[in-house]
């Protein structure tokens, strides 16, 4: 599988010398859809202005589909990747929404009317048809967010950067946004790099998880990431409610060796236990049961 971005050893250190990042090393494949998840202040947004070109690193390198930053023309990396910002207001900045979602196509030097064509495109993958005279800052902020990622896309990116996309959404505009992002990557081959604290969106959003902190600490499937209870501990993780509400029902009684992260598998995991034992399961009260459910509350405490 061609990876899409790699990098290698990389460095960084903010103007007053504190360090950001260190010794660096990942790699997301094309088609991937990768999370990257850490404490505050482990270096995620950092990382992500890494990936095309707006940081550079002290020390290390970081390629796009085997080209490296270093080497490629700014008008070039843009091209390739896009970076939607967690505050919609840092990427929206014209009268119009028309203007913003044109603004990177005109800079690319296309004619009218491919630009045109891009704005519609965006507009219309993103559901904001018949907005393009809207005012950015008039919009509410799920429309505002959508409207960033429009004016990334209008781009035509092979690689997409979201920094906490979910990030201060009501539930229908969060749940909204990752079909749309789920959509990218399924039907139009996207790679997805996103930077969350939203656990309960990543098993939805990801196949991979990269744990960050200054370096990178591990990566696996949010199978293996969220059953890593030391890891979780010492990096200030929190795991998704549907594989707490799974642990609290193991305590009781359930049967469940690799515990549901979300919904989708919750039911999945029900349906099949249920129909191996004749319609129904049972729950009970043993001996040690209130010693696992203290334990459990001990686990996540540090939450």
């Amino acid at each position: 599988m061609r990876e899409a971005i790699t990098v290698r050893n990389l460095s960084y250190a903010y103007p007053d010398g504190t360090g950001a990042l260190e010794d660096v090393n990942m790699s997301v494949y094309e088609g991937e859809r990768v999370a990257i998840v850490g404490p505050n202040g482990a270096g995620k947004t950092t990382f992500l202005l890494h990936l095309n070109g707006i940081l550079r690193g002290s020390d290390g390198q970081v390629e796009v589909f085997g080209k490296s930053m270093a080497k490629v023309k700014r008008g070039e990396i843009i091209k390739e990747v896009g970076i939607v910002f967690q505050d919609p207001d840092d990427q929206l900045f014209m009268p119009t929404l028309f203007d913003d979602l044109a603004f990177g196509p005109i800079n690319l030097g296309l004619k009218e009317e491919e630009v045109r064509e891009r704005v519609k495109n965006a507009l219309l993958t993103l559901g904001l048809s018949g907005y393009e005279h809207r005012c950015p800052h008039h919009l509410s902020y799920g429309e505002k967010k959508k409207a960033s990622l429009a004016a990334v896309m209008s781009m035509e990116p092979r690689i997409l950067v979201l920094d906490e996309p979910t990030a201060n959404l009501d539930p229908r505009s969060r749940a909204e946004l990752i079909g749309i992002i789920k959509e990218l990557n399924e039907r139009e081959g996207i790679t997805i790099v996103i930077a969350t604290h939203d656990v309960n969106a990543i098993p939805e959003l990801v196949d991979r998880v990269y744990v960050l902190n200054k370096t990178v600490i591990t990566e696996g499937t949010p199978q293996k990431i969220f059953s890593d209870v030391e890891l979780l501990k010492e990096n200030n993780l929190e795991v998704p409610e549907v594989f707490k509400l799974f642990e609290v029902l193991r305590c009781f009684g359930y049967n469940c060796e690799e515990l549901p992260l979300s919904i989708e598998e919750a039911v999945e995991h029900l349906t099949r236990t249920v129909g191996i034992n004749d319609g129904h399961f049972h729950l009970h009260i043993h001996e040690h049961t209130h010693d696992e459910v203290r334990k459990l509350r001990s686990k996540y405490e540090h939450h």
